[in-house]
């Protein structure tokens, strides 16, 4: 899993390894919060790989998976999770900036996923690939036009590879979260903030993402791919209100 050691991803990787995974993760900053991932998920009886990861050195993206697989003997599940988004209005905007949120958010991701399902192709066992992708994989967002544009494309590459690995038992299914108290909405390791833009009345919590994650990489959902589970508080369901 990129990006495992914060928020969506910390919780994930803890309920893979509930759910009798071992897990291996990517981290960009801070080591120690990557370390203290292990201890959560080796208090549930797994194992734990970490890698430095910067998904903007694309090349690293592949051999990043591959390091991982071989340390844990095999690759059976790929949850794509690592992103940003920029705020720049979209006439200020550089093309580097542009690009970097691209490569990180919709590229990284591809890499990732080609180098995993390569793999699981040749093993021949079937397998998982999950993509986080965003509520605004559905609708726009004013002021995050490289954020949108890459995760509406991230919707899309998991079509076309739900199509194109289906024939190998792999399937390929996202989760568009909301709202949700994680560091990119600056509620890390907080409660979630009470919201009258939200029809449930809040944030979401990481952990009710991961548990989407973890059953969707599991044998319950062998029957779904190509599909995309918002999980927003029903934010979607108001928007056009708010056009």
């Amino acid at each position: 899993m990129t990006g495992g050691n914060s928020g969506i991803g910390r919780a994930t990787a803890v309920a893979l390894a509930e759910a009798g995974f071992d897990v291996g993760i990517t981290w960009h900053r801070d080591e120690d919060r990557a370390e203290s991932v292990r201890t959560e998920v080796e208090g549930h009886g797994r194992r734990l790989e970490a890698v430095h990861l910067d998904l903007h050195d694309l090349a690293g993206a592949s051999q990043a998976v591959e390091q991982l697989a071989d340390a844990l003997g095999g690759l059976d599940v790929l949850v794509n999770n690592a992103g940003y988004g920029s705020e720049t209005p979209l006439l200020e905007m550089e093309l580097a900036e542009w690009q970097g949120v691209i490569d990180v958010n919709l590229t990284g991701a591809f890499v990732c996923a080609q180098t995993a399902a390569k793999r699981l192709v040749a093993h021949g066992r079937g397998g998982r690939i999950v993509n986080v992708t965003s509520v605004h994989e559905h609708i726009p967002l004013e002021g995050s036009g490289p954020y949108t544009a890459s995760k509406h494309g991230l919707g899309g590459l998991t079509k076309v590879l739900a199509l194109e690995l289906a024939e190998h038992a792999i399937t390929v299914n996202s989760v568009a979260p909301g709202q949700i108290a994680t560091r990119m909405t600056g509620q890390e390791d907080q409660e979630p903030e009470p919201s009258e833009g939200i029809p449930l009345g809040r944030a979401g919590e990481a952990r009710e993402i991961a548990a989407l994650v973890a059953w969707l990489a599991g044998p319950e959902s062998s029957y779904v791919t190509g599909a995309s589970y918002v999980v927003d508080g029903g934010l979607t369901l108001i928007a056009a209100q708010h056009q």
